[in-house]
C-alpha cells in the first residue's frame, strides 16, 4: 500500500526547539514511508524539508520553478530538486508576489492527507492552511509547546478545536492508517477507443488592473459589521468563488477576520 503525503507548516520565525522538532518529526515520517510536503519558507518549512531529504520531500513554490524563495534556501531547493520533487504553479521566471503565497498554501494542503502545524501564532497563515485542509476532509495535527511562547497559541487553538495532538510520528501514522490507498494494479487496463478531442480555448487571464479593481470593490463593501460571502458577492457583482479567493488573500494579509455563520468583517487599523 502507498502511504499518504503529510504536510508540515509553521512559523517562519520558529524557535530552535521548534525547528528541531520539525526536522526530527519529518525524518521519522520519511523513515516510516511517508512523503513530507511543505512550502520552502524559512523556519518550520525548511526544517521539515531538511529532515525529509533522505527519504524524498516535496517543495511547493509560490513563484516560478527557477525562483525559489527565500533566496537563502537556494541550496536546500537544489537538494530537494535533485532527490525529491519541486512544484510550481507559476511559469519559469515568475517572481512571487504576496498574493501568490496563499495560493501556494492551498496546493500544499491539497496534496496532503494531513497537515501538521508546529509553532503558529494566533493569526498565522499556517492556521489558514490547516482550515483549508479540514474543509477538504484532510486531518489536522498540531504539536503543543510552551504556553508562554505566543508562537504556540495557534497550535493550541487547533488542539482545543479538535486537531490531533502530536508528540511523535506514531500519532500521525496511526491517525492516517485509514488513508492508506492500495497501489494501482500492474495489470493493464482494457483498451478503449480514443475519441478525438477538440481542445478547449485557453481561459482568458484577467488583467492585474481588473484584479486590483475587484479587490478595491470588495474592500469598499467590507466594514466592521460582519457580512456573509454571498452578500459580498452580490454587492460586488462577483462569483462567490472569486470573493472567497480574495478573502483568503486578505485574511492572510491580516485585513479581515472571520465570524460564525461564514461571515467576515474588516479589521480596523
Amino acid at each position: 500500500a502507498a502511504l499518504p503525503v503529510v504536510a508540515m507548516v509553521g512559523a517562519r520565525n520558529a524557535s530552535a526547539a521548534g525547528q528541531r522538532i520539525a526536522e526530527r518529526l519529518a525524518r521519522a515520517l520519511g523513515e516510516a514511508g511517508f512523503t513530507v510536503v511543505s512550502g520552502l519558507a524559512r523556519g518550520i518549512d525548511a526544517a521539515a524539508h531538511r529532515g525529509a531529504l533522505a527519504s524524498g520531500t516535496i517543495a511547493v513554490l509560490a513563484g516560478g520553478i527557477d525562483q525559489p524563495y527565500p533566496p537563502q534556501n537556494r541550496a536546500l531547493f537544489d537538494a530537494i530538486a535533485a532527490d525529491g520533487l519541486a512544484l510550481a504553479e507559476n511559469p519559469p521566471g515568475f517572481q512571487a508576489r504576496a498574493q501568490d503565497f496563499p495560493r501556494r498554501n492551498r496546493i500544499v494542503a491539497g496534496l496532503a492527507a494531513g497537515v501538521v502545524v508546529i509553532e503558529a501564532a494566533a493569526r498565522s497563515g499556517s492556521l489558514i492552511t490547516a482550515r483549508l485542509a479540514a474543509e477538504e476532509g484532510r486531518q489536522v495535527f498540531a504539536v503543543p509547546g510552551s504556553p508562554l511562547d505566543p508562537r504556540n497559541a495557534g497550535a493550541h487553538e487547533l488542539i482545543r478545536n479538535g486537531a490531533t495532538l502530536v508528540t511523535g510520528a506514531d500519532d500521525i501514522a496511526e491517525a492516517l492508517a485509514d488513508s492508506v490507498a492500495p497501489l494501482p494494479s500492474a495489470r493493464p487496463a482494457p483498451r478503449r477507443p480514443i475519441r478525438p478531442v477538440t481542445p478547449a480555448p485557453a481561459p482568458a487571464v484577467r488583467p492585474a488592473e481588473k484584479e486590483r479593481e475587484a479587490e478595491g470593490d470588495l474592500l469598499s463593501a467590507l466594514g466592521p459589521v460582519p457580512v456573509t460571502v454571498d452578500e459580498l458577492a452580490r454587492r460586488c457583482h462577483l462569483s462567490s468563488g472569486a470573493v472567497a479567493a480574495m478573502l483568503l488573500d486578505l485574511e492572510l494579509a491580516g485585513r479581515i477576520e472571520r465570524h460564525p455563520g461564514q461571515r467576515v468583517s474588516l479589521i480596523s487599523r
